[in-house]
This record gives C-alpha cells, structure tokens and sequence, in this order.
C-alpha cells in the first residue's frame, strides 16, 4: 500500500521511540491504528455510496441479462439450425411415404371396387 520494506519500518519505529519515549509510544500506536481503521471505513463508506449513486449494481445487473439473453438467442438459433436440419431430412422420406400411401388405397380401391 505505501510501499514501505522492513528497514524502513524498523527505522521509522526506531525514530518513534526516540521522538515519543516508551511510555507515550503505545498509545500512539494505538491512536495511529484507530485513525487507519476509520479512514479505512470512510473509503469503503464513499466507494459504496458512489457505487449506488452510480448505479454500478443496476450496470452489472444489465450485463448479466444482456449476456443471458444473447445466450438464449444463440441456443435458439442452433435449436432452429438443428430442426431446419432434422426437417429437411425428413420430408423426402414423409413424401414417399404420403406417395405410397396415395397408390395403396388407389390400388386398394380399384381392387375392391
């Protein structure tokens, strides 16, 4: 986050020593990492209320949807692909069928006639 190394830490702590003395030292710290804590709140306070201000929930809401729906339309097109496939196979086979049928009840009917 502050792109400090250890080093850096130790000499920063050591210079908190000298500076306040071990007695005020631990309240310092204490005092420093309750002012990180709230200024860390008050980011994520601020990020959140921007983010509803914004509307970011309803803008990943929409592209979800829109991600679905294209989805289903993609489905539905290799469904309709699929079906026109199956179709055009069949109707050969179902006017043949249709044919043979026309010639048995001619046959059918000129017998019995």
């Amino acid at each position: 986050m502050f792109d400090i190394a250890f080093p850096e830490l130790v000499l920063v702590c050591a210079v908190a020593l000298v500076v306040l003395g071990p007695d005020r030292l631990p309240t310092a710290i204490r005092t420093l990492g309750l002012w990180f804590g709230r200024l860390r709140r008050s980011y994520y306070s601020v990020k959140t209320e921007i983010e509803q201000e914004v509307g970011m929930d309803d803008i990943r809401r929409q592209l979800h949807d829109e991600q679905i729906k294209e989805e289903i339309n993609r489905l539905q097109q290799d469904v309709k692909t699929e079906m026109d496939g199956v179709t055009d196979s069949i109707d050969p086979i179902a006017r043949q069928l249709a044919a043979d049928t026309t010639t048995d009840d001619k046959e059918g009917a000129t017998a019995g006639g």
